[in-house]
């Protein structure tokens, strides 16, 4: 978030800047806390809904779709693991 951002304009200014999608922010799923010995994250996950664009990489990352299944077996950063968790329903 930049000084003076909501989490929700965040939200849409890096899905623009990421993914080139612009998206409706609804309400909050959860949230993550995780620290390690660089930094301390607090994650804000909210349900959105693409309304222009379709998701691309436009910083050179993938991007893909996947079931729940295959999302449990990704890999993915701690910090994540808790919305992984909640998605796939454990």
């Amino acid at each position: 978030m930049e000084d003076g951002e909501h989490p929700e304009e965040a939200l849409r200014r890096e899905l623009w800047e990421e993914l080139g999608v612009q998206v409706a922010v609804e309400e909050p799923l959860t949230f993550a806390w995780h620290r390690d010995e660089v930094k301390t994250v607090l994650l804000l996950f909210y349900r959105a809904a693409i309304r222009e664009g379709s998701p691309r990489g436009r910083e050179g990352q993938e991007v893909g779709w996947f079931t729940r299944q295959q999302l449990r077996d990704l890999p993915v950063p701690p910090a994540d693991r808790h919305l992984v968790q909640l998605l796939v329903g454990e």
